[in-house]
């Protein structure tokens, strides 16, 4: 190892090491902007199905043709590929943590070894997100990101035997990034100390605080030089998450530890759970209560006050030939009324928190990979999927805005498979999930929709959209299709994404209001004689 120290600091325990460096053989950055835009797959691109619960037996199954339209239309937009180089070929997706237009990936190494990368990934236009910078650990895990004013801190495990400078596995370490992009040239600061692997990373207002599993310790350092500033052993550390004054510490040997800003211990959440051996659990603060991830359990919600359990949300799956040690929830996130957990290799569950300990279960999203970590936030859930990276999903949330523009018209509750028969006049607002939608009539939609397999309008049938529609999904055998026929007109004034082809037959038309529609069509276009495409539009994959 060759580092060009600037600075050492040891601390009085002789714990931690702290030092900062320019460029060195244990990071690089990777300058081929090639290999970021290959990062970027659509292959599963398009409209999510759902597994949805219909009782909590274990078995679960995908909506049928005759089913109610379900709530919570959700799209895949990007899956991003783990990095690879020379002696890491199998990084897997860790965590993630979305700031503004970037979502900051952390990737490890499951198998014996240590290797881990770094991604800043631009999500700022939904229909084009890419990596916009890298760099690569050749030595060490990074297994947990978090992204603040500027810079980045992860926290992970190095590989201690093939250092020169330190005899701890655990560190923390501060990067400069700016407009999505890492600036290594700026400098960095590491800290290493005592525990088998650092497991997670938060800020304060003055402080980061990393967690370093067994054996290991709730650390501060200062959060200008990564100097030490205060610590805390406990036997085996997990998560820390931080909520106004209050630190909470998830040991998986006792449950969640809650702390003040000086380290002191005000109250602990005693729980039994097995929490696995060196394995991601995490911690979520949510209004009054605190949600647990408690693997092969679920998760667990606690109220902060009393510690005593509110409920436990199940794990809904127990998928045949699989590890039972891989069905576990490994992290929770909290948007809103949504709760998402990610359970390995149970997926990626949605649950609807509707208050007073009652969390109705909505069922398992159909993402491929074991989901590691979860987080969302705005109109979006960033899923760390393993070997299959980093998935970026849309909850097409319906916009107020919007809504307010097609008040008075009732929400829609009808099947899933939508029918308006000639003659006939429907509008409705709402935002569903859908298996088809058919017109010989006229339709107005105003919201945000999704629909698993085709569109039809009939011959002289009007189908107006005021909002947004996700039609199909990028796998060969789930391409969608929207055909317009003779004389309809589709009228699009929103986000249009068809993830197949747009057919306009003889006499269609295809109109776009205002200037601020987006279309996104992954197929062809086939247009018959006499079509017409009117209006302004942003063709985001030039299919016209």
């Amino acid at each position: 190892m060759i580092i060009a120290m600037l600075a050492l600091v040891t601390s009085c325990s002789d714990e931690t090491i702290v030092f900062k460096d320019k460029l060195s053989d244990e990071i690089s950055s990777e300058s081929n902007q090639q290999v970021l835009l290959n990062s970027v797959n659509y292959e599963n691109a398009g409209v999510l199905e759902f597994y949805e619960e219909n009782e909590i037996t274990g078995k679960i199954a995908k909506s049928n043709n005759d089913d109610l339209a379900g709530d919570y239309p959700l799209t895949l937009v990007a899956q991003i590929d783990p990095p690879f180089f020379s002696g890491a070929q199998n990084l897997t997706a860790s965590h993630v943590d979305v700031d503004g237009n970037y979502a900051y990936v952390a990737y490890n190494t499951v198998e014996d070894g240590f290797a881990g990368a770094m991604d800043i990934i631009d999500v700022s236009d939904p229909n084009r997100p890419f990596v916009r910078s890298r760099i690569y650990f050749p030595t060490a895990d990074v297994n947990t990101i978090k992204y603040e004013n500027g810079f980045v801190y992860g926290a992970g495990g190095f590989d201690s035997e093939k250092s020169t400078i330190t005899d701890f596995n655990s560190f923390v370490i501060k990067l400069v990034a700016n407009n999505g992009r890492f600036n290594l040239g700026a400098g960095f600061a590491f800290g290493f100390q005592e525990g088998f692997n650092g497991t997670d990373v938060e800020t304060t207002s003055n402080s980061i605080l990393v967690t370093s599993g067994k054996d290991g310790y709730l650390k501060s350092y200062n959060k200008n030089d990564v100097t030490d500033q205060n610590e805390v052993f406990y036997e085996d550390l997990r998560s820390v998450a931080v909520n106004g004054n209050q630190i909470a510490v998830l040991d998986a040997s006792a449950g969640v530890r809650i702390l003040d800003q000086n380290f002191n211990e005000t109250s602990l959440i005693t729980i039994g759970s097995d929490f696995g051996d060196f394995s991601k659990r995490t911690i979520e603060f949510s209004g009054d209560n605190i949600i647990v991830a408690e693997g092969s359990l679920g998760a667990g919600v606690y109220n902060l006050s009393t510690g005593n359990l509110v409920e436990y949300i199940p794990i809904l799956i127990n998928p045949d030939g699989v590890d039972p040690n891989n069905i576990v929830t490994n992290a929770v996130a909290v948007n809103e009324n949504i709760v998402l957990m990610a359970n390995g290799a149970a997926g990626l569950s949605l649950a609807e928190n509707q208050g007073a300990g009652n969390t109705d279960l909505i069922g398992i999203i159909e993402l491929q990979g074991s989901i590691n970590y979860v987080e969302s936030k705005g109109d979006y859930a960033f899923a760390a999927s393993g070997r299959r990276g980093l998935q970026i999903i849309k909850l097409n949330k319906p916009s107020e805005s919007l809504l307010a523009r097609c008040s008075g018209l009732p929400e829609y509750n009808g099947s899933n498979n939508l029918n308006v028969g000639e003659g006939e006049i429907q509008a409705f607002s709402g935002s569903k999930r859908l298996n088809r939608i058919n017109t010989g009539g006229e339709l107005l939609l105003c919201g945000t929709w999704t629909v698993r397999r085709t569109v039809n309008i009939d011959d002289n049938g009007l189908f107006e959209l005021n909002g947004s529609l996700d039609v199909g999904n990028n796998n060969v055998n789930r391409r969608g299709r929207v055909t317009i026929n003779n004389g309809a007109v589709f009228r699009v004034e929103g986000n249009l994404n068809i993830f197949g082809d747009l057919r306009l037959n003889d006499g269609a038309t295809i109109e776009f209001i205002g200037t601020g529609s987006v279309v996104n069509i992954t197929g062809t276009v086939t247009r018959g004689s006499n079509t017409q495409v009117i209006g302004t539009f942003d063709d985001v994959q030039n299919a016209f």
